[in-house]
C-alpha cells in the first residue's frame, strides 16, 4: 500500500467502491438491487413531481389551442367563418365538451384534431367517447347526440387529455339569434386569474408536503445494506486498507448505487408514463409525451441523488468504527442529544409565526419564508423521532418473546428503525397541517348558492319554447323524475315601448307559487309581485307593452304579492299571471323554465332528463342546483393535493416495505438460528409487527404534534380562527396505521423462506 499518488489513488478507492456495489454474487446483486430499487422510486416520484406542471401546460395550451370564445368580438360573415354553439353536458359524473358547427363558407376554420368540419348529421368524437359509445352505457348517452352518425375520431392534439369526452357535431340550424358565435379562427383562450396570496400559500405547501417524504425517504435508501457495508469495510482494514481509504470506497459504494438507482428511477419513469393516458383522476388526464421533467431538474436530480448518498454514508461511518478485527457501534451507549433537534422546528416555527396576519397581495411572503418555515417544523419529526423512540424503548421491560425480540431489536438500532417511519411521519403532519389550512379557509372559496334542492333538484331554461305542456310531458314523463312543475316568460314595457321593463312569468298557482307568496291562488287571477332588492312599480289597469309589439293591459282586479326565493335562488319583481288570464292572447316570444324533483334512489335521473332536453332541443343545458358553490381554483388545488397524496402514500408504503425486506435479508441468518433453536415463526412475525409499530407509533404521535403546530400556524398567516379537525387527524393517523399492518402482511412470505434451514448457509 506504499507509493500511492494521491490523485491516482482517490480515484482507484472509488472505482473500487463501485465495483462493490454491484460484485459480492447474488447476495451481492440482491442487495444493489434493493437499493436500486429503493432510490429509483424516489427518483421517479421526483422527476413525476417535476414533470406534473408542464403536463398541466401542455394540456392547456391543447385547450388554449381549440378555445372558440369571443367575448364581445364582433366577427362579419364569410366565406372563412364558422357558427359555433357549445352544447357541455356531463355524464354520471364526467364531464362532456360538446359543439354544434356550422360552416358559412368553404374556407371554414377546422378545429384541431379534426380534418373537416362535420356536416348536418354527422358527429366526430374523441376515442374515449367513442368507447363510451360502444359500451352498454352508450344507449344512455347516444340520445345527447340527437341520432346524429359518427364519422371520424378527435386527434390527439384537438383534446386536452386521452381520456376526455369529447365531440363536434354539425347543425345546419345554428343562427346568431339561437345563441351561437361566429369565427373565423380557433386558438387565443382567456386570460387566467392570478391565484392570491392565499392560494399561493396553499400550493406552497402542498408541494412541501408532498415532495419532504419523497426526500427524505431517499436518504433512508441510499443505506440499504448498510451493516454489511461495514462488515466489507472491515475486511478491508484487514488487508491493509487505512481510515481515509474506507472512506473513498464507501463514498464510492454509495455513489455507484445511488446512480444505479438514478438509472433505474428514469426507466421506471419512462415505463410508468406509458400508463398515465390509461389514468383518469378528478377528470384530469394527459398523454404520456406529456410527462417529460425538464432537463435543468433532470441534471440536477442525477447530480444531487448521488451526492446525497455519498453525504448519508459519510454521516454514518461516524457512528461506527471500523477495524482490522470488525465493526463496533457507537450509537447504543452514547446517549441522544436533544438541543439541536429542537432547533430546526424552531427555526421553523420562527419563520411562520411572524407572518401571522400577514396578506401580502403578490404572494411575496409564500416565494420561500412558508416553504423553508414549513420544511424545518416538518424536519423536527425526522430528527425528534429516533431520540424519542430510544428514549421509550430504553424503559419497556418483559412481555412476552416477540415484544422482547423487536425492544431489543429496536434498543440496538433505534435509528434503522426510525428510518423506516421517516417518511410516514412527515406525511401524516403534513397532512394534518394541510388539512387543518383547507377547512379553515374553505368558507373564504365556498358560498352559498341559495338554492333550495328540497324543492327541486333541477333547472331547464328553454329559449323561445312556447309549448309548456308539450315540454312538462316530456320533462316529466323522464325515468326518475317525480314532479315538475313550469313557467312561460316574457318581457314588456309599462305604458309604451320605452317604459319601464317588467317580467310576466304565467303558470298555474303550484307553478307561480314558487316564485312568489300567493295569498289564495286560482285561475284567471293575476299577482304584481314586488321585490325590496329589485322595485318595479306596476299599477293595476298599466298597458304593456310586450315583445314583439302586442299589447295587454292588466286586470284592475291584479293583487299584490311578495317575492319570494324560487328553487334556483332568485328573487324577481313582475306580474304572474295564471294561464285563463293571458287566455288567446298573444305575447310574443315565450321561454319556459321548469323545476324537477327527482327520486334520489334513481341513480340516473338527471341523465334520463338530459336526454329528454336534448329531444326539445340540443342546445339547452341542464341545471343541477347545488347549495353550495365552490371556487373553480380551490377545488382544482384540493384535487390536486388528493391526487398527491395518494401517489405518496404508494410512495411512502413501497419505502417501508422495501426497507422491511432489506432488514430482513440482513439478519436472515439470525432468524434462521432463532427457528432453528425452537422460536415458533408466529412469534417472528409478530416481532417484525412490534418493530415497526413501535417506532410508527412514536413517529404518528409526534406527527399529530407537528402537524397540529403547522396548521396553527399556517390558520393564522391567513387570519382565520384555529379549530382542530379532530376526524382528519383520526383519519390520517389510522391511515398510517393501516400502511403498518399492510407492510407487515406483505413481508411474511420472504420471513417463512428466510427462516428454513438452508437460511443458515454462508458463504
Amino acid at each position: 500500500m506504499t507509493g500511492r499518488r494521491p490523485g491516482r489513488d482517490a480515484l482507484a478507492d472509488l472505482a473500487m467502491g463501485a465495483r462493490m456495489a454491484v460484485t459480492g454474487g447474488r447476495e451481492g446483486w440482491i442487495r444493489a438491487l434493493l437499493t436500486a430499487v429503493g432510490v429509483g422510486i424516489g427518483v421517479a416520484m421526483l422527476l413525476l413531481a417535476a414533470a406534473v406542471p408542464g403536463a398541466l401546460d401542455a394540456r392547456q395550451a391543447r385547450g388554449d389551442a381549440r378555445d372558440d370564445l369571443r367575448l364581445g368580438e364582433q366577427v362579419a360573415a364569410g366565406p372563412g367563418t364558422l357558427l359555433v354553439h357549445p352544447v357541455d353536458t356531463e355524464f354520471r359524473g364526467r364531464p362532456v365538451r360538446g359543439r354544434l358547427v356550422r360552416p358559412e363558407g368553404p374556407a371554414a376554420p377546422v378545429p384541431p384534431g379534426l380534418t373537416a368540419l362535420p356536416g348536418p348529421g354527422e358527429v366526430v368524437v374523441s376515442p374515449a367517447l367513442r368507447r363510451l359509445l360502444d359500451s352498454p352505457a352508450g344507449p344512455l348517452f347516444a340520445p345527447r347526440l340527437g341520432g346524429a352518425r359518427v364519422t371520424a375520431t378527435i386527434a390527439d392534439e384537438g383534446l386536452a387529455g386521452p381520456n376526455e369526452l369529447a365531440y363536434y357535431q354539425g347543425d345546419d340550424r345554428l343562427t346568431e339569434e339561437r345563441g351561437a358565435t361566429r369565427l373565423n379562427a380557433f386558438g387565443g383562450g382567456l386570460p387566467g386569474d392570478g391565484l392570491g396570496p392565499v392560494l399561493m400559500l396553499l400550493v406552497a405547501v402542498i408541494f412541501v408536503v408532498l415532495l419532504l417524504p419523497i426526500a427524505v425517504f431517499l436518504g433512508s435508501a441510499v443505506r440499504y445494506g448498510g451493516e454489511r457495508r461495514d462488515r466489507r469495510l472491515a475486511a478491508l482494514r484487514l488487508v491493509g486498507a487505512d481510515t481515509t481509504m474506507v472512506r473513498r470506497i464507501a463514498a464510492g459504494e454509495a455513489a455507484a448505487g445511488a446512480l444505479l438507482g438514478v438509472a433505474v428511477g428514469i426507466g421506471f419513469l419512462l415505463a410508468g408514463r406509458q400508463l398515465v393516458p390509461l389514468v383518469t383522476l378528478y377528470n384530469i388526464s394527459v398523454y404520456a409525451s406529456d410527462i417529460r421533467p425538464p432537463a435543468a431538474l433532470l441534471l440536477a436530480v442525477v447530480l444531487a441523488v448521488p451526492a446525497l448518498a455519498v453525504l448519508v454514508a459519510m454521516l454514518a461511518l461516524r457512528a461506527v468504527v471500523v477495524e482490522p478485527l470488525g465493526v463496533t457501534r457507537r450509537g447504543t451507549p452514547v446517549r441522544r442529544r436533544l438541543w439541536w433537534r429542537l432547533l430546526l422546528p424552531a427555526a421553523g416555527l420562527a419563520l411562520l409565526l411572524p407572518l401571522a396576519g400577514l396578506r401580502d397581495r403578490d404572494g411575496g411572503v409564500t416565494r420561500w419564508l412558508v416553504p423553508v418555515g414549513a420544511v424545518l417544523l416538518l424536519i423536527g419529526t425526522v430528527t425528534l423521532l429516533p431520540w424519542l423512540t430510544d428514549l421509550l424503548v430504553r424503559r419497556l421491560r418483559g412481555g412476552p418473546v416477540s415484544w422482547q425480540l423487536a425492544v431489543r431489536r429496536v434498543q440496538l438500532d433505534s435509528a434503522t428503525s426510525a428510518r423506516l417511519v421517516n417518511g410516514i411521519a412527515v406525511a401524516v403532519a403534513g397532512t394534518i397541517g394541510l388539512q387543518m389550512l383547507f377547512a379553515g379557509i374553505a368558507g373564504d372559496f365556498t358560498t352559498a348558492s341559495g338554492q333550495d334542492t328540497t324543492r327541486a333538484q333541477v333547472q331547464v331554461q328553454f329559449h323561445d319554447q312556447p309549448d309548456l305542456a308539450g315540454v312538462l310531458r316530456q320533462l316529466g314523463g323522464a325515468a326518475g323524475v317525480t314532479a315538475a312543475t313550469g313557467t312561460l316568460t316574457t318581457m314588456a314595457t309599462v305604458g309604451t315601448a320605452d317604459g319601464q321593463p317588467v317580467q310576466i312569468r304565467i303558470g298555474d298557482c303550484a307553478a307561480l307559487a314558487e316564485f312568489a307568496h300567493l295569498d289564495g291562488c286560482a285561475d284567471g287571477d293575476t299577482f304584481l309581485v314586488s321585490d325590496p332588492n329589485d322595485p318595479v312599480v306596476v299599477p293595476t289597469g298599466a298597458m304593456l307593452v310586450v315583445e314583439g309589439g302586442s299589447r295587454w293591459r292588466l286586470p284592475t282586479a291584479a293583487r299584490a304579492a311578495e317575492s319570494r326565493l324560487d328553487p334556483a335562488g332568485w328573487s324577481q319583481s313582475g306580474v304572474l299571471a295564471t294561464p285563463a288570464a293571458v287566455a288567446g292572447r298573444a305575447l310574443g316570444p315565450l321561454h319556459s323554465t321548469v323545476f324537477l324533483k327527482l327520486d334520489p334512489a334513481a341513480a340516473d335521473a338527471v341523465e334520463h332528463v338530459r336526454n329528454a332536453t336534448a329531444a326539445i332541443d340540443l342546445t339547452t343545458p341542464v341545471s343541477v342546483l347545488s347549495s353550495t358553490i365552490e371556487s373553480p381554483r380551490f377545488a382544482d388545488i384540493r384535487r390536486g393535493l388528493a391526487i398527491g397524496a395518494v401517489v405518496t402514500l404508494l410512495l411512502i408504503a413501497t419505502s417501508m416495505l422495501v426497507g422491511t425486506l432489506e432488514q430482513l435479508r440482513e439478519r436472515r441468518r439470525l432468524l434462521a438460528m432463532l427457528v432453528a433453536v425452537g422460536t415458533r415463526r408466529s412469534t417472528l412475525g409478530w416481532s417484525v409487527l412490534w418493530q415497526t409499530a413501535l417506532p410508527v407509533g412514536v413517529g404518528l404521535t409526534l406527527a399529530v404534534a407537528f402537524g397540529l403546530g403547522l396548521g396553527a400556524a399556517l390558520l393564522r398567516m391567513v387570519q382565520a380562527p384555529v379549530t382542530v379537525a379532530w376526524p382528519v387527524v383520526g383519519f390520517s393517523v389510522g391511515l398510517g396505521a393501516v400502511t403498518v399492518l399492510a407492510v407487515t402482511g406483505l413481508s411474511l412470505p420472504l420471513l417463512w423462506r428466510l427462516t428454513r434451514a438452508d437460511g443458515l448457509r454462508t458463504e
